[in-house]
């Protein structure tokens, strides 16, 4: 009972101080603006009470009437911390592209953190500076740059869909139906584990790799409680701190075997991203990555890639089977990019082919916006007090961009509950430019982010979104479970998922 005791006081003379220090930093700002508009603060604990116990998908609803009550950028204090939620475009244009060297940080790291990607050595969280440049840079001209589609990823990208397409042709002869889900994440996993560690896993040890690396992405959530008040909580959820370390230890016992393997052996004709990061130095620690520094650096590679990817897959295919006139209209486009139906049945769909494909393009952008992986880019810090839309952004606040809320904004796409790819057609594009996903002249929808911390990934993700949808619509018919509707209903895991996953008849369209 001592000992809770002293935690407790301690506790209230942390957040007393914590409070005052607040307080008289942001009484006395420079530009003297308000925060931007929100709910009844408490003091010490902000606005707790409100999201308490709730879901993401429960603190989404929230934030969404608060915004419809205060406007396009409200303010919630969580604990101490100052959080800002913009859902308006063009807010998030001018903080992201036009003052994003103020707020393109990220918040100081967590406990949790420290223990999951060694001492954050990340690209996604780890915060500005020459490391985390350096990490971004390499992993973007190694391995994601667009014209390395053609030169390395297209023949890995082969392999996988050709695993993906006979587990499909035999579950389609003997079964009546199939789960899409489970067939894309092996095969986009097996894609993704040949890229970093340059070899071709057997069925195992990817199993290995999908198990770990799952449960690895939802102890980012599940262990949150850890990060507060890390010190007294090494004491009160001590198990818990031991669950969260034995679960770092299996993470590296699935992949530094993975990585001293390429060590051993290295195929000179193909590049992993194993190999860019052996020879990395460290600009400002002057030194080469450790064996567990590669492996948090290999598994945020995987993490970042796979589930988003599987995700945004299987909404493309649920929306084809749900509407299939236009999963027809999509098969006749790709037919005439083949010349006619009956010509070269038995390639795949080449990057060739998918370059001439429009409506495809249209149907992913389509299902990126109105089923977006995450509904929130990750958070954002700011580094300076900026202003924004007349109201003080206070340094160390954190930005939170919803992403659905402006894929689904009635002010800026017609009929938004509509799945509708001709919208992407229609577009005012300059001079037959595509879509600009990545925000540059404007922000209308940002699934991959936009502005500085824009995924490195986007033009690979989007080419093999592309890749494999076009080939599962030229290789099969998709039609619903007779007597079941597909169903959108969204549920949380790491990234917004379907709640049902997609269970579809098909059959094989090839001679």
């Amino acid at each position: 009972m001592d000992t809770f005791f002293i935690i407790l006081i301690t506790t209230c003379i942390s957040f007393t101080l914590i409070f005052l220090f607040n307080f008289f930093v942001f009484s006395n700002s420079k530009t003297k603006k308000k925060l931007p508009p929100g709910p009844f603060t408490f003091p010490f604990i902000g606005n707790l009470p409100l999201l308490i116990n709730k879901s993401i998908l429960d603190i989404e609803l929230i934030i969404q009437k608060l915004i419809s009550k205060y406007g396009p950028i409200i303010t919630l204090k969580i604990g101490t911390t100052t959080s800002i939620f913009i859902s308006s475009h063009s807010l998030a244009y001018h903080a992201l592209i036009q003052q994003g060297a103020f707020c393109s940080d990220r918040p100081l790291a967590l406990p949790t953190n420290h223990i999951l990607s060694s001492d954050d050595r990340s690209i996604n969280t780890a915060s500005c500076g020459p490391s985390w440049r350096v990490l971004r840079s390499k992993l973007r001209i190694n391995m994601l740059h667009p014209s390395l589609i053609k030169s390395r990823s297209k023949s890995r990208a082969d392999w996988a869909l050709n695993i993906l397409v006979q587990k499909l042709i035999h579950k389609s002869e003997s079964e009546s139906e199939v789960i899409l889900l489970d067939h894309i994440k092996h095969a986009i996993f097996s894609l993704l584990a040949y890229m970093c560690f340059g070899d071709k896993l057997d069925d195992i040890q990817i199993d290995q790799i999908k198990d770990v690396q799952h449960r690895a992405l939802l102890a980012t959530v599940q262990y949150k409680i850890l990060d507060i008040f890390p010190r007294a909580g090494r004491l009160i959820f001590r198990n818990k701190w031991k669950e969260l370390i034995a679960l770092r230890k299996e993470v590296e016992n699935v992949f530094i075997p993975l990585i001293q393997a390429r060590i051993r052996y290295k195929d000179g004709e193909i590049v992993s991203y194993v190999d860019t990061l052996l020879n990395l130095e460290l600009p400002e620690e002057k030194r080469k990555l450790t064996n567990k520094e590669i492996v948090s650096l290999c598994a945020e590679f995987l993490g970042a890639a796979s589930d988003t990817t599987i995700t945004a897959l299987q909404w493309t295919m649920s929306c084809l089977v749900k509407y299939p006139a236009i999963q027809e209209k999509l098969y006749k486009e790709i037919a005439i990019a083949r010349k006619s139906e009956e010509e070269n049945r038995e390639k795949l769909i080449t990057e060739e082919d998918i370059r001439k494909l429009s409506y495809l393009k249209a149907v992913i952008l389509e299902s990126l916006r109105m089923h977006p992986p995450s509904h929130f880019l990750l958070p954002h810090r700011v580094t300076k007090e900026m202003e924004l839309n007349g109201y003080a952004l206070p340094k160390n606040a954190i930005i939170y961009f919803m992403v659905r809320e402006m894929g689904l904004d009635p002010n800026m796409w017609e009929d938004p509950m509509e799945f509708k790819p001709e919208r992407f057609l229609m577009d005012d594009h300059r001079e037959g430019e595509m879509f600009d996903i990545t925000g540059r002249r404007e922000i209308k929808m940002m699934p991959f982010g936009v502005g500085r911390r824009v995924c490195p990934g986007y033009d690979f993700a989007m080419f093999h979104l592309e890749y494999f949808v076009a080939n599962l619509i030229w290789c099969f018919e998709w039609k619903p479970v007779e007597g079941d509707d597909v169903d959108l209903t969204e549920e949380i895991d790491f990234t917004f998922t379907m709640k049902n996953p997609l269970r579809a008849r098909i059959s094989l369209r090839m001679i």
